[in-house]
């Protein structure tokens, strides 16, 4: 996908009253989410073989990509079992399973991940607090993605 493209489809959200989007193509996904609402704009692209190995950065861009990168979460992460829609409650109106500040136990629910209109209960398999919830109601998850983060 073009930068063009890739700007347009940018403004078009931001002007627009859709807080995301997502758009699959042969040579790549794109996720564009309004800010304040999760990672402003994701870019995947398919594997493509590489001819040439890229040339060393210097030390300074390797400091600068390093600062960009995430620091892993402190604690244990409780990471989706399946590919489906993430739930922090078990209806539309009741309350969420899990808050953060919230104390689990091991086995105690979570979650609810439908796949295949099928409602599957992830439990927490560990004690502790929960520090994070990194995942957002009613948005598809991936197999291993983090959905809660215990200490």
């Amino acid at each position: 996908m073009d930068l063009r493209k890739l700007k347009t489809l940018i403004d078009l959200v931001s002007e627009s009253n859709i807080s995301e989007l997502e758009i699959t193509e042969a040579e790549g996904k794109v996720r564009i989410v309004k800010a304040g609402e999760a990672a402003p704009v994701q870019y995947v692209q398919s594997a493509a073989p590489q001819v040439a190995a890229p040339a060393p950065a210097p030390s300074g861009a390797a400091t600068e990509a390093a600062a960009v990168t995430p620091a892993a979460a402190a604690g244990h992460t409780v990471k989706s079992p399946m590919v489906g829609t993430f739930y922090r409650s078990s209806s539309p109106g009741a309350p969420s399973f899990v808050e953060v500040g919230a104390q689990v136990k091991e086995g105690d629910t979570v979650c609810i991940i439908e796949a295949m209109k099928i409602l599957n209960e992830i439990e927490a398999d560990k004690s502790g607090t929960v520090t994070q919830i990194l995942g957002e109601n009613g948005q598809a998850v991936e197999y291993g993605q983090p959905l809660f983060i215990i200490e």
